[in-house]
């Protein structure tokens, strides 16, 4: 019977949190895959990405929000760095 192995994925964002979708969608990404629990996830924030981490942030309803993204990567295990 095989093992199962768990897949380990990094995730690094570097854009601002608004402005492109790039940061947006890598966390999409991360939420999904952290989702399976054969999935090690973590996401790494550099350059102007680090700013999706700053508490407080302030958007229009029905507007993402990366702070909040984040908050519950990290409640599914996601291990975040800057």
């Amino acid at each position: 019977m095989p093992v199962a192995t768990r897949r380990k994925t990094l995730i690094i964002l570097n854009d601002p949190p608004y402005g492109t979708e790039r940061s947006y969608n890598g966390m999409r990404l991360a939420n999904a895959l952290s989702k399976d629990s054969q999935d090690e996830v973590r996401v790494f924030l550099t350059g102007d990405a680090v700013v999706c981490g700053k508490k407080g942030q302030q958007t229009p309803n029905g507007f993402y929000n990366l702070e909040r993204m984040l908050t519950v990567a990290s409640r599914q295990g996601v291990s975040i760095g800057a």
